[in-house]
């Protein structure tokens, strides 16, 4: 196409839509992924306990995935979904949960993941978050704030009963290993979540000095190994996260941060109060996180050393945005064979 004809095109754009228009209102178009199947060595799915749903949304041998659904982040869940499913040796035996906002579109972002994978076992849960929203205090990024980021803390709510164990995803991530390893993680006998600890990281800074000087809160750690983890890579057996009633436990320091402030980042804090120094630690490769920089400026950084298994964007930038933009950092790179847009120029070949 060439130059004079783009231009064309663009201002007639501008003619169309004379106001700017946000990323999360466009509904982006992706392409249809290739089909994967399974290895021949692949479990078969057995029927289940639940006949009112098909067999593999209960099956204890289907690996499920849950993950959050929204416009802002389609581009990366989409990118995530297929490199989960390409690095997959029975993708077949894969099930996606994902979790939609009550104000979102659910019926349109259904239709998205279908169009791009009409092969997936998937199911799209409706998140009331007016549940959540009352407990929501600010943070330091208003991206935090959003009430999607603390569904993770109400899976085992919204997913069937039959499904006892999941492997918990952010958006920002591809995977470049099977997802089985990492779901087969042996959570012991009364462990509730695994992920991988950073035993290194300043723990201390991730609540305020009102936190510690508290003589009370202060001992909230006093008989646990406490390390941070990062709660977008996550391993949760679900059927003891009923029991233990863990979501009643986070929405109590929801509140207790509504009295007084005790931390600052979002949902990370509450997840860490009740579970830091109480999950199974897992390998460092299942989450390289951090590619997207910090919280404010989201500069370009480095692998962490060590085999890498699953690649994280958390914090402020993200790929699909700084490629846009065409500043790209050089781990981008590495999403970019992910990504399924359909570039709105792109003529067929």
């Amino acid at each position: 196409m060439s130059q004079h004809l783009l231009l064309i095109l663009l201002s007639l754009l501008f003619i169309v839509f004379p106001n700017p228009i946000s990323a999360s209102s466009i509904i982006q178009k992706f392409k249809e992924a290739p089909q994967f199947y399974n290895s021949a060595d692949c479990p078969i799915i057995d029927p289940g306990d639940d006949v009112s749903t098909k067999p593999i949304f209960c099956s204890r041998r289907a690996v499920h995935v849950a993950m959050t659904l929204d416009l802002a982040y389609i581009r990366g869940s989409v990118a995530a979904v297929l490199s989960v499913l390409q690095h997959s040796s029975c993708p077949e035996n894969i099930v996606f949960h994902f979790v939609a906002s009550a104000s979102a579109d659910a019926s349109s972002l259904r239709s998205t993941i279908s169009a791009s994978f009409p092969y997936l076992e998937f199911e799209v849960y409706v998140f009331n978050v007016s549940s959540v929203s009352r407990l929501i205090s600010s943070s330091i990024r208003s991206a935090l704030d959003c009430p999607l980021n603390y569904a993770r803390s109400y899976l085992a709510d919204l997913l069937p009963p039959c499904v006892r164990r999941v492997v918990y995803l952010d958006s920002d991530l591809i995977l470049v290993d099977d997802i089985a390893k990492l779901a087969a993680t042996d959570l012991g006998r009364d462990t509730v979540l695994a992920a991988p600890e950073y035993c290194r990281a300043n723990f201390t800074s991730y609540f305020t000095s009102a936190f510690w000087s508290n003589p009370t809160l202060s001992l909230t750690f006093a008989d646990r190994r406490a390390c941070y983890f990062n709660t977008g890579v996550m391993v949760i057996d679900l059927s003891r996260w009923r029991e233990g009633e863990y979501t009643a436990r986070i929405e109590d320091w929801m509140a207790m941060q509504k009295r007084m402030r005790i931390y600052e980042l979002g949902s990370l804090p509450p997840f860490l109060l009740v579970f830091a120094g109480l999950i199974k630690p897992v390998n460092h490769r299942w989450n390289q996180h951090g590619l997207g920089g910090d919280n404010f400026r989201g500069l370009c950084r480095d692998l962490h050393p060590g085999p890498v298994s699953l690649l994280h964007w958390s914090g402020k930038g993200k790929p699909w945005a700084r490629l846009d933009a065409g500043r790209p950092c050089p781990l981008d790179a590495l999403w970019s064979p992910y990504d399924l847009l359909q570039t709105p120029f792109a003529l067929d070949s």
